[in-house]
């Protein structure tokens, strides 16, 4: 449920003076003059770079919420420059002439397109500053990876231009970005379904590497939702723990009781896929909620499937999940609004019908291609009993969406909490409240107490 990217009218136009960007120890420094870069008649400004994980990296850092200050817009310039981004290290571009503008609804990073509409071929970018606490839920290195071979080998996606100290530059693409109601059309969520089964095929060793024994779960993957619970639990205790945390919240959040009911229902999982067979462990994008989910604008190769106009971005939380897993996640986003008046809250009376289910399923199982590496899949007929049995096992892993997002939902709220904040623009602790209660409601479902 991170980022929800429809793009609000805020726009920064800016003009100098401004101030540069520094920074300490380096592996060799680059100094940009008026000349080269910004052409005005300011300071060098030096930034050092660096290659890390097979990116180039400047040690400089933007604070998201300067976003339309003069200082912001030389910095974001200067680290531009230093990564040598495709279409902009030699063109003339001033700070005054750059469009900055924020994203809505980005809950874990904050997100901005930039543009320069006043210099021709000036290409758009996508720049993601991290989230304060975005550090104790995400492994930037390993999601640097990730992105790289996925973008490069697998053709899933955005190319990732360079990072910054707390963030980076990405590709953007001509596209919308879905909304809540576009997820209920039916041949949206058909093609939403038939890109994710291709996301599927790719070979979770292609993405993560060799199975080691520190990576096993039996004979297979250990998976993602179990990592996340077991890795982001301190750090959740840590904010319930706060002094401005109200006791009536506490006991609402009543973090020991969760972790006792999630290893009990963890342990009926394992029994019942004994039992019943299991749900295939699969790469898995694991936060496909509409913000994440565009539609490209621009014309699609002319032997394209139509399906390939939907592109699915923001892959911080990808990793080896059940099947199941991923698609029950899926179908939770459908009850959510982040641009209501309380996009905290989700509605389970919007979760999708049965038909709008089997209307996924199908053109899920479709395009499934099991043993496939990264290449596409082409669709083929599947009966009714691997639907049946896809909606049981979607039953059985929906309470893991609630319980994993419960658990980030209390880490997210750190930041706004520590600075005090009354009313803070996105209510964490009360969408891990709503996130709680869907849990528990549905192990009663389940008969798991």
């Amino acid at each position: 449920m991170c980022e929800a990217t429809d793009m609000i009218a805020d726009s920064a136009a800016v003009s100098p003076p401004l101030t540069g960007i520094r920074s300490s120890s380096s592996l060799r420094s680059l100094v940009l003059s008026p000349s080269k870069s910004v052409s005005l008649s300011q300071p060098k400004v030096t930034i050092d770079v660096e290659f890390v994980d097979g990116l180039t990296n400047v040690k400089a850092k933007l604070h998201a919420r300067s976003y339309k200050s003069v200082d912001f817009a030389r910095d974001l310039l200067a680290i531009l420059v230093a990564l040598r981004v495709p279409g902009w290290h030699k063109t003339q571009v001033t700070p005054e002439s750059l469009s900055i503008r924020k994203v809505s609804g980005a809950l874990t990073n904050t997100i901005f397109f930039v543009s320069c509409p006043t210099i021709a071929l000036v290409p758009t970018l996508l720049l993601r500053i991290y989230g304060p606490s975005s550090s104790s839920l995400v492994s930037r290195s390993h999601e640097l990876r990730m992105l790289h071979i996925l973008s490069s080998r697998c053709h899933f996606g955005p190319r990732v231009y360079g990072t910054f100290t707390n963030g980076r530059i990405e590709e953007y693409f001509e596209s919308v970005t879905l909304v809540s109601s576009d997820l209920r059309d039916r041949k949206t969520s058909q093609w939403i379904a038939s890109r994710m089964a291709e996301l599927h095929s790719v070979e979770i060793s292609v993405v993560e590497g060799p199975l080691t024994v520190s990576a096993l779960e039996g004979k297979s993957w250990e998976i993602g939702v179990k990592k996340n619970v077991k890795a982001w639990m301190p750090a959740a205790r840590k904010v319930l723990g706060l002094h401005c945390i109200s006791e009536a919240t506490r006991q609402t959040l009543n973090i020991d009781r969760f972790y006792e009911l999630w290893m009990r229902y963890l342990r009926w999982v394992s029994h019942v896929e004994k039992v019943e067979g299991a749900s295939r462990r699969v790469f898995a994008h694991n936060d496909t909620q509409y913000g994440n989910i565009l539609r490209l604008t621009s014309p699609l190769r002319q032997d394209a499937p139509e399906h390939h106009q939907i592109v699915v971005v923001d892959f911080e939380y990808a990793s080896p999940n059940p099947v199941a897993f991923e698609i029950a996640n899926h179908f939770h986003e459908w009850t959510a609004d982040y641009h209501s008046s309380t996009p905290h809250f989700l509605d389970p009376n919007r979760y999708p019908t049965m038909e709008e289910r089997q209307n996924f399923y199908r053109a899920y199982l479709a395009h499934s291609r099991p043993t496939a590496t990264c290449a596409s899949s082409v669709p083929t007929l599947r009966s009714e009993v691997e639907v049946s049995q896809l909606e049981r096992q979607v039953r059985i892993w929906s309470p893991a969406s609630h319980g994993m997002w419960t658990v980030w939902g209390i880490v997210q709220a750190q930041d706004s909490l520590e600075r005090g904040e009354l009313e803070p623009e996105f209510d964490y602790l009360a969408y891990a409240t709503c996130r709680m209660e869907g849990f528990i409601r549905e192990l009663s479902e389940l008969g798991v107490r």
